[in-house]
């Protein structure tokens, strides 16, 4: 994939991996990046970015987002958002809301943008999806349940996207050390160098994209032995 004739659109693009993300596209040659966020007063000032008003629960937006973003031929989904609680005392409440953001959010922004995607020779979906699209931890239920749904997503879309050239991808990090995370101890990345690694991945042409070291040290686990991934993050054994 070559980023200095690609547009891409990357949503949650004001903070955390979204900014870096803005920052490494512009750095590897993007002429111009739709930079879609709910606050656009805090999108990158730069004369090739075009900040666009955006909300994954408002389907209104999503379409207008697509409208404006016509010639986008990489649509980054990285906006997420997380909620602490195990399967028996969450808010349903929020469930819900992480449900309809990271699924459906993304499932409607990902239709609304295919026409656009499949007007290019050259077009790249991406979902910034999670380990925990992989294997569960109990005191993030929700946001393992959205995110493994989007997980699924992405291998549906897979062949159907392919037969009109829009390549897709999945990524699935494992801690990162933004805001979602923040006063959470756990092993986490600098957001700056996973998003290098994403679009290193993307730039390889890697459909499976684990874009840290420990993201990376468990798909290697995985790939022969799943039950050891749901038991290390569950916390019941090491990987």
């Amino acid at each position: 994939m070559d980023f200095t004739t690609s547009i891409p659109a990357l949503t949650g693009a004001a903070r955390g991996l979204g900014r870096h993300l803005v920052d490494e596209l512009l750095d590897r040659g993007a002429p111009k990046v739709y930079a879609l966020a709910r606050n656009t007063s805090k999108v990158r000032a730069d004369a090739r970015v075009t900040p666009v008003a955006f909300d994954l629960t408002d389907a209104e937006s999503i379409g207008a987002a697509a409208d404006r973003c016509g010639d986008a031929t990489l649509l980054i989904n990285n906006a997420s958002t997380a909620a602490f609680a195990g399967p028996l005392d969450a808010d349903p409440a929020g469930v819900r809301r992480e449900m309809a953001i990271n699924y459906h959010g993304t499932y409607a922004t990902i239709r609304a943008f295919v026409p656009a995607l499949g007007r290019s020779a050259d077009a790249h979906l991406v979902n910034v999806l999670s380990l925990l699209s992989l294997a569960s931890t109990p005191p993030m239920t929700g946001y393992s349940a959205s995110k493994a749904a989007a997980h699924s997503l992405t291998q549906a879309l897979r062949p159907i996207l392919a037969v009109r050239g829009i390549n897709v991808h999945g990524v699935y990090p494992a801690g990162i050390d933004t805001d979602m995370l923040a006063g959470v101890d756990v092993p986490k990345a600098p957001p700056a160098e996973v998003a290098a690694r994403i679009l290193d991945g993307l730039a390889a042409g890697e459909e499976d994209i684990f874009p840290d070291a420990a993201a990376q040290a468990m798909s290697n686990v995985w790939w022969s032995n799943p039950k050891a991934v749901e038991r290390a993050l569950a916390g019941a054994a090491p990987a």
